[in-house]
């Protein structure tokens, strides 16, 4: 595909000069072929791989749903969402997952979407309740399916797919290598594309091992973030209780943490993303949930705290560095008793961690929360408008900005926070008020770093 396709304003939108390999043999496949099975490593761009094809099949002239997205987590749903709103494509698209709002969904689905895209459990139930005509549905994208089957949702899909009589395309997209296709999926012969490198080694990535003295691995770890020079890092157990305790024990040593598993609330899960997005957090503990089909920044470390159960796993783990060509390093800390995974080289290096370094630069940012969204009318330029003359911010105290349907998140200079509450205080924004507070509570530690930093 060239820059004289009819696609070329929707790169242009994404800012995107051309596809790569991998796109542009997903493109050929899902165009010409009734069912296809991509797999490619995550960070290739499996997403638009998929959303470019399906844009051009979607019709204009009707107006009921034409392309169901099956996804395993909120998170990646969102995250599909955010890539079709940006390509500008003149299509509805809706959004359904569990612990949103399910009378705003029925509401938003009382106007069909053309792509509609969801978790099994929460697009089950909408066709359940009949809240939208799927009886149109074409084509059936299931996106991380080995995750949603991972995550026991076959019933779900078996269910979902049965009801869906008019399928004529069927994409299935995976990071993992064999892996059998569910019979309920009815992507029978299809054209498989493997893109995923027959070793699993990725070029850019460095793996080191770490050994621990200690059989509880926290100092090894803390000694080891101490050394990332504040740079952000990804840190993965293998249970939700080593999360949050994990994540406690390295704020009282005084690093700026936050922690994200599959059994926190919805806000709560979205807050922690977005100020590890907006640099106001550096280093997010958390579970295999986000291995995987997350949209965060690019890593420059990944921790395995704990050593994943499978070989796949830790590949997906290691796949949130060194990704489309940049360089990477994976660390693996194990007790001096502990096996070594058999996924593991014994040729790996093994690294010395220095211990009394200095703590981690508390972030330049914080992240401010507003009560009021995209429901609400407000928008982003609403809101630099509000914090440049309310809160008097100039254009480089403000990051990124988050507008969600009813709250909004914005990474504001730390220095300034507390000024910008004062100057916000009883303003009001588009002539109304609206709480505006800090997200959370950032764990400033200035007397533990003098004292570190002065040893």
């Amino acid at each position: 595909m060239d820059n004289t396709t009819p696609l070329s304003p929707v790169l242009s939108r994404l800012g995107i000069e051309q596809l790569n390999e991998m796109q542009l043999a997903a493109h050929k496949a899902i165009a010409e072929d009734k069912n296809v099975l991509l797999l490619s490593p995550t960070g290739s761009g499996k997403t638009l791989a998929f959303l470019l094809p399906v844009l051009e099949m979607l019709q204009p002239e009707k107006t009921t749903v034409q392309c169901l997205i099956l996804t395993p987590s909120r998170e990646l749903a969102l995250q599909i969402e955010q890539v079709w709103k940006k390509m500008s494509t003149g299509f509805k698209v809706n959004v359904c997952y569990g612990g949103h709002s399910k009378q705003i969904e029925i509401q938003n689905l009382s106007t069909p979407p053309a792509l509609l895209i969801g978790t099994p459990g929460r697009i089950m139930d909408h066709i359940q309740r009949k809240s939208f005509d799927y009886n149109d549905v074409e084509i059936l994208v299931l996106d991380e399916f080995d995750k949603s089957l991972d995550l026991g949702f076959q019933d779900q899909m078996s269910f979902i797919i049965r009801c869906l009589g008019k399928l004529k395309k069927r994409v299935l997209v995976s990071a993992t290598s064999s892996i059998e296709i569910p019979k309920f999926a009815g992507a029978n012969h299809p054209t498989t594309l493997n893109f995923l490198p027959e070793d699993e080694v990725k070029e850019g990535l460095t793996l080191k091992l770490i050994i621990s003295e200690e059989k509880d691995k926290i100092d090894t770890l803390f000694n080891l973030i101490c050394s990332l020079n504040s740079e952000s890092a990804l840190i993965f157990c293998n249970h939700r209780e080593a999360v949050e305790r994990t994540c406690e024990l390295l704020k009282e040593r005084g690093v700026v943490a936050t922690f994200y598993h599959g059994g926190m609330d919805q806000d709560d899960r979205e807050r922690s993303l977005i100020q590890f997005r907006n640099g106001s957090i550096h280093y997010l503990i958390t579970t295999d949930l986000a291995a995987r089909g997350l949209d965060i920044p690019e890593m420059k470390h990944v921790i395995h705290y704990h050593p994943s159960a499978t070989e796949d796993e830790f590949i997906h783990r290691n796949g949130r560095t060194a990704r489309m060509h940049a360089s990477g390093t994976a660390y693996l800390i194990l007790h001096k008793d502990e096996k070594r995974p058999s996924y593991v080289e014994e040729t790996i290096e093994v690294m010395e961690v220095p211990e009394n370094l200095p703590l981690p630069k508390v972030p330049d940012f914080a992240t401010l929360y507003i009560n009021g969204g995209k429901k609400n009318k407000l928008n982003k330029v609403d809101i630099v408008g509000f914090l440049a003359q309310k809160g008097k911010l100039e254009k480089d105290d403000i990051g990124l900005i988050e507008v969600k349907d009813f709250s909004s998140f914005v990474a504001v200079r730390a220095s300034k926070l507390k000024s910008i509450l004062t100057n916000i205080k009883d303003e009001k924004m588009k002539g109304k008020k609206y709480k505006i507070e800090e997200a959370s509570t950032r764990i400033v530690v200035k007397e533990k770093q003098e004292r570190r930093n002065t040893k």
